[in-house]
């Protein structure tokens, strides 16, 4: 396939360039900088995309979008946050809708944030949305792929769980503390934490490329979500070290604010019904398994 990719330089995404690549695929980037080879220039926020440029290709994979986890969310933080989403997936499928010869199949990020704090729900692609900034701005971004959905492209919405890899992402920020034997749960420990394998992950998209029965929402999550308490147990285990010290709630409040609320103290159960359904195999379906993988190999 001739395949078009934004947010290249994510650690999800150059993962992606590196497995499409392998599998035989041609891939062209899209960049916010002077191009080079592969590569074609855009700018969202200026409605910069030349669309003669994007003629032809059998797919898009949309991930660009502002980091959530960067800081404390100020106000322009989180309207740097929703419209890299919101605005940018509108553009990019404004632009999708003009072309004589459109893709096949677009794939956009979206997150389980779309379910919001939910507790010991049980959560499913059809689950409704939830309360809060994350569940406003998921619902919003899913939205702004209406012109292509209007085109009659394929689109499907990857709600991404926690990516656990080495160079990137939370498992990076959680490692130098509980290898220093500082690690702990955060809150009470019982609140509920869905995740994915980069690996896994990877090979979704992969999946979802070829299986046109895919549309729409698709929950991109190991289908055993764990509590954190769990998780923090788990991660010690394959390091070797005790978690014995646990952030309480206060503090965690105190220290990220209002992210605190949406990321680390948030209940979200959710399982992959769609990949389940449509006979997905998961190389990683269990936490520990995954974390040796990635911390024992």
């Amino acid at each position: 396939m001739k395949i078009l990719l934004s947010g290249s330089s994510g650690f999800i995404g150059s993962r992606l360039v590196a497995d499409l690549s392998r599998a035989n695929h041609a891939v062209s980037c899209l960049v916010r900088h002077r191009p080079g080879p592969d590569q074609i220039f855009w700018n969202p926020p200026s409605y910069q995309l030349n669309a003669s440029h994007i003629e032809g290709f059998d797919a898009v994979i949309h991930l660009a979008g502002e980091n959530i986890a960067t800081q404390r969310w100020t106000a322009e933080k989180k309207k740097r946050i929703r419209e890299s989403r919101v605005e940018g997936t509108h553009f990019l499928c404004e632009t999708l809708q003009k072309l004589s010869k459109p893709p096949q199949v677009l794939i956009s990020a979206s997150a389980i944030g779309f379910y919001g704090d939910r507790g010991s729900e049980i959560l499913k692609e059809e689950s409704s949305v939830g309360r809060g900034f994350l569940s406003e701005v998921c619902q919003a971004w899913e939205q702004a792929a209406d012109p292509a959905r209007k085109k009659g492209i394929r689109v499907v919405h990857l709600r991404f769980a926690v990516v656990l890899d080495i160079h990137g992402g939370a498992l990076v920020k959680m490692l130098l503390p509980f290898r220093l034997g500082l690690g702990g749960k955060v809150g009470r420990g019982d609140q509920y934490m869905s995740w994915i394998s980069l690996k896994d992950l990877a090979a979704v998209v992969l999946y979802v490329l070829n299986h046109d029965s895919l549309k729409g929402p698709v929950n991109v999550v190991s289908p055993l979500a764990v509590t954190h308490l769990e998780f923090t147990k788990t991660l010690g285990k394959v390091l070797h070290r005790p978690t014995v010290f646990p952030m309480p709630a206060f503090l965690a409040r105190l220290i990220f604010g209002e992210l605190a609320d949406a990321l680390l103290l948030a209940s979200t159960r959710v399982i992959p019904e769609k990949l389940l359904a449509n006979g997905f195999q998961f190389q990683y379906p269990q936490l520990e398994m995954a974390l040796k993988d990635l911390l024992q190999s």
